[in-house]
């Protein structure tokens, strides 16, 4: 570790903080009708789409409304990418020749892609083509993030409302994340990566003749449009299989620390829209010093086990120095370990160096990211489970301390509680069955490409990946099989839409409420000392229930190349 290195990671955290929290007052007035000086360029686009689409702005929806059309627009486009990938060998704009893909792989990528997650099966720039990248990816790029966004301002409205059954218009909320947020800084992102050096073309592969006399083919195509996308959505999908580690998808240093700033920024400003919907910056501020500290811890611990390289290294070579493996140069050990550390703690998967090559208690911290899921976490959806986890440790502390459980002035009663336990539930389940299925199995073991305690790991990160909806991956562990495109398949879709199902019905039940005024019993929330029991509450939940697999997995993996290094 150098004083350089650590400078650099704590000064992108703080300059996304700075821009987050900055950018949450804009969606607060997005979200709540206020004018802006945009307004005459906004109105009369936002104006037209109701039209197109047939909708009546003014009127409101209840839980199970909104929740029906969320659901319905997102199924639709599933299907609609679905067909895209399975025709596009007969499509417009296959420059690449693709193949239409197998109906597994299909279905694996529509999933991917319409729940946030990324995962990809197949390499981008091979298995792609230029219409698959644009009407398909990058589409459900803008689409996912939108939904997790409006589900998010949804269920805080829920949260304020007083004896009320409505939560708003889904249709009014997710053309305006597109034309207020999403579009507009995706254009102008896209723009600056252009301008450093990000290809933006639809013309084909370029062949180039190398000095030896030999042919070279640089596959390239409308990669600055998905890339911006991809960073501010927390999708994380690449143009290129390599992903961010690509010289056309993060071509320097300076691109790198841009593309962590998009895709934190977002995430954080969400804490900052909440803590203005309940008029409580004294909130948000907790969630923030908090956060911002789990995420730090995170970030050096990587940085500084990557700093000292690989001890088995070291003694039978005899050489010194970071753990290079599977890095940029242009990166170093610093970025790439807040790299690291930020696209899983913000769910966004997208990957600078391959994560299969970090020393086992570096590739620990993706993991327990992954499993805390709520360390910023993704576009709204992070801030949906960090919500989650508040109400289930306001009634922890509540039967602790004998209070009536409340959280923001609503009773927290059975039915709420039950929900969010089960929402809260499904997430470990679904990591830890599949990866259980898949490792006794020899459907699930034939893909695996390592022996021992790191091929589990890479199958445990696989399942939690996905259940995260984060999309990043263990490189080493063959996912295009049936077996794989099927089950992490499902295991995206009930991860994202279990907790959103539930997280709604929460919201149905509390805005019909009345709002309690603050009274000397009331639990306040917005302390640091609350705040511990609610850190406390998600690490002891996540250790109790994960432990033992990360025990067999990135731990074992840990002594076992400590062992190797004493024995010797």
């Amino acid at each position: 570790m150098t004083v350089v290195g650590s400078i650099g990671i704590l000064a992108v955290i703080a300059i996304v903080l700075v821009l987050g929290i900055s950018l949450g007052g804009y969606i607060h007035r997005v979200f709540t009708g206020a004018r802006s000086l945009f307004e005459p360029a906004f109105d009369p686009v936002e104006r037209l789409l109701y039209k197109l689409v047939g909708v009546n702005s003014s009127v409101q929806m209840d839980w199970k409304a909104y929740l029906r059309a969320l659901m319905l627009v997102n199924f639709m486009m599933m299907i609609f990418a679905y067909f895209i990938f399975r025709l596009q060998g007969v499509l417009p704009l296959n420059l690449t020749h693709a193949p239409g893909m197998s109906w597994d792989l299909a279905f694996n990528t529509a999933t991917s892609f319409i729940t946030n997650t990324d995962w990809q099966n197949y390499s981008g720039e091979q298995s792609m083509s230029y219409l698959g990248q644009m009407l398909a990816i990058t589409y459900l790029q803008f689409t996912s993030a939108a939904t997790g966004i409006v589900a998010a301002i949804a269920f805080v409205r829920g949260l304020i409302g007083h004896r009320s059954d409505t939560l708003g218009n889904f249709w009014v909320d997710f053309i305006k994340v597109h034309t207020r947020i999403l579009l507009p800084f995706a254009v102008i992102f896209s723009l600056v990566l252009i301008g450093m050096g990000v290809p933006q073309t639809l013309l084909g592969a370029q062949i180039a003749h190398t000095l030896q006399g030999a042919t070279q083919t640089i596959s390239r195509g409308p990669v600055a449009s998905l890339e911006s996308i991809k960073q501010l959505g927390t999708d994380g999908g690449g143009f290129f299989n390599a992903n961010s580690a690509h010289p056309f998808e993060d071509p320097t240093a300076l691109t790198s620390v841009l593309e962590m700033i998009a895709m934190g920024v977002i995430p954080v400003a969400m804490i900052s829209t909440f803590g203005k919907f309940i008029a409580n910056r004294r909130q948000a501020t907790v969630l923030y010093v908090l956060l911002t500290g789990i995420l730090v811890i995170g970030a050096f611990i990587v940085y500084a086990n990557e700093a000292v390289g690989n001890p088995l290294v070291h003694q039978a070579l005899g050489l010194t120095g970071p753990n290079m493996e599977g890095k940029e140069w242009r990166f170093g050990p610093a970025l790439s370990s807040v790299f690291v550390a930020m696209t899983t703690a913000f769910t966004t998967g997208a990957v600078s160096s391959m994560h299969d090559s970090l020393m086992p208690i570096s590739g620990l911290v993706p993991l327990l990211f992954m499993m805390f899921n709520l360390v910023f976490g993704g576009d709204g959806v992070g801030l949906l489970n960090i919500l989650m986890f508040l109400m289930i440790t306001v009634f922890l502390s509540g039967l602790m301390v004998g209070r009536t459980p409340e959280i923001f002035g609503k009773k927290i009663e059975a039915r709420e509680i039950k929900l969010a336990t089960a929402a809260m539930l499904v997430h470990p389940f679904i990591i830890l069955v599949p990866t259980a299925i898949a490792v006794i199995t020899k459907v699930g073991t034939s893909s695996m490409l390592n022996p021992g305690l790191h091929g589990f790991t890479e199958v445990l990160y696989a399942f939690t990946s996905a259940a995260a909806n984060n999309g990043s991956a263990f490189a080493g562990l063959n996912g295009n099989t049936v077996f794989y495109n099927v089950v992490l398949g499902v295991v995206m879709l009930l991860g994202r839409y279990v907790s959103i199902i539930a997280m709604f019905a929460i919201a149905g039940s509390l805005v019909k409420k009345s709002v309690i005024p603050e009274s000397v019993g009331t639990l306040r929330t917005d302390t640091f000392a609350f705040g511990s029991v609610f850190v406390a509450v998600f690490v002891i939940v996540g250790a109790l229930t994960f432990f033992p697999a990360l025990a067999i997995g990135p731990i074992g993996e840990q002594f076992q190349m400590l062992s190797h290094l004493t024995r010797h």
